[in-house]
């Protein structure tokens, strides 16, 4: 524990330190020589380690043997409050442990978290010490708390320890226990990711669905941790996918905060709610927009997010995007928004196949059969709209206060309305293209419309080339 930190061997005299690096080296004739010398066999570093630890601690039977032989004092404790007979337990040393405990060292023991050596074995898998200590030492207490109130079963599942957590089983251990944070051995599983004790969790029966003192299930203690393996083997397993915690936080909110694509995915597609609104009223979008996450906004958007829902300080998502001067997100709110306005207009219009949203995409648009397009756009917000132009496009086709707000919001300058009108113009283009206009058609009406007939036919002309965008319903 913290061996490093041990190791080192300030406050020690040339001899004792000497007798320290030569116990954990097992130089026995060494140790014999400093020991005729009368070092002190008791002497310990700045963190209250004797020779004895380290012998014990790297498993040298000899230099056990000629310390205890010299009257080493076989319950020492270090710092941490670490004996050898607690360390030979979690390093795993049988032969060690068996020794110490034949010259009378108290089996009882405990370091200052509480560890006992049911616990230090458990922790660090090692089934043949777990064994001698359940089968040969006496009143051996199987599910005796350490300081955080957890077994040497929680230990076992909160650090992967497959084989050991079966030995516990198979020994009778309180499997439903708590800790003191009301963590069972699923939360600690699923928390540092630890699959296959997390299978074998479940196989066992333990109850998906409590909650520790923080309102936490497994299924949130794995969301949190971002371990996308786990989450998926809990929702197989039947966990509620849309359980809250104290803070009103689902497990896609800790998708959002943990940027992990795989687990929002896995999450929406069993049914994950994306409107839910945690103790801050923020939802999920409101949290990928504030940290940037756009491949987990793309989700949320695909899936209908609600993107009217305001957080506490009355932001919405696109709001909060804005704020954060996440262009991209932004715009793909924006987009979304748009795309959300027209769809509930035609619903009977829209393909009943096309129900998955795999073709929806809210991302900016590099596909080949739009970049012609695309560069006339460029030309025509770079070259030919005048200042406040772009803002009269955007209300003829029905952008909202908000949208041209929170364009406006991500630059300044007497020229940035040039970068605003070039992305209005891209993100009114993905909609024209998801409703299957005719874009040339539909930028020459609404130049006509503000009064720019002279530049539509213009533009018209040099967009003649560009293809007729696939239609998406029959009645536009």
């Amino acid at each position: 524990m913290e061996e490093e930190l041990a190791w080192e061997t300030h406050g020690l005299l040339p001899l004792e330190r000497q007798l320290h690096e030569a116990a954990q080296k097992n130089n026995i004739g060494r140790m014999k020589e400093l020991m005729g010398r009368r070092v002190n066999i008791r002497a310990r570093n700045h963190v209250g380690r004797v020779a004895l630890h380290w012998a014990a601690g790297a498993g040298h039977e000899q230099a056990v043997r000629l310390l205890l032989e010299h009257k080493a004092a076989v319950d020492d404790e270090d710092t941490f409050g670490m004996n050898a007979l607690l360390l030979s337990a979690w390093f795993g040393h049988l032969r060690i442990l068996q020794i110490l405990v034949n010259s009378g060292a108290k089996i009882h023991c405990e370091n200052k978290d509480g560890l006992t050596l049911l616990h230090c074995a458990a922790q660090k898998g090692h089934v043949p010490v777990l064994a001698f200590i359940m089968e040969d030492l006496e009143d051996v207490a199987l599910d005796h708390a350490d300081k955080l109130g957890r077994t040497a079963f929680h230990r076992a599942a909160e650090h992967g320890q497959l084989d050991a957590l079966d030995f516990l089983v198979g020994s009778g251990c309180d499997h439903s226990v708590k800790d003191k944070e009301g963590n069972t051995a699923l939360h600690l599983a699923a928390s540092q990711g630890h699959v296959a004790v997390l299978q074998r969790l479940v196989d066992i029966g333990l109850d998906l669905e409590e909650q520790n003192v923080e309102g936490l299930t497994a299924l949130h203690a794995a969301a949190e941790g971002v371990h996308p393996d786990c989450v998926q083997l809990l929702l197989r397993a039947g966990s509620d996918v849309n359980a809250l915690t104290q803070k009103r936080l689902s497990c896609l909110h800790y998708a959002a905060l943990g940027g992990s694509e795989d687990m929002c995915w896995a999450l929406i597609h069993a049914g994950g709610c994306t409107n839910v609104a945690d103790h801050r009223q923020q939802t999920p979008l409101h949290l990928a927009a504030e940290h940037a996450w756009q491949d987990i906004a793309e989700m949320l958007l695909v899936a209908r997010v609600d993107l009217t829902l305001r957080d506490k300080q009355g932001k919405t998502a696109l709001a909060v995007a804005a704020r954060s001067n996440h262009v991209n997100l932004v715009d793909m709110i924006i987009k979304a928004d748009r795309f959300y306005r027209w769809e509930k207009d035609h619903l009977s219009c829209r393909d009943p196949s096309d129900s998955s949203g795999e073709s929806l995409s809210f991302k900016q648009d590099h596909r080949q059969e739009t970049q012609q397009f695309r560069s006339v756009l460029w030309r025509l917000a770079s070259r030919y709209l005048r200042p406040q132009e772009w803002k009269k496009l955007a209300c003829s086709w029905e952008f909202t206060e908000a949208h041209i707000y929170a364009i406006e919001q991500q630059w300044t300058g007497t020229r940035s309305y040039q970068e605003h009108g070039h992305r209005m113009l891209l993100i009114w283009l993905h909609g024209v293209v998801m409703a299957g206009e005719n874009p040339s058609k539909a930028l020459f009406e609404g130049l006509v419309a503000i009064g720019r007939r002279d530049l539509a036919e213009s533009i018209r002309k040099k967009a003649n080339a560009e293809p007729k965008a696939p239609r998406r319903c029959t009645a536009m």
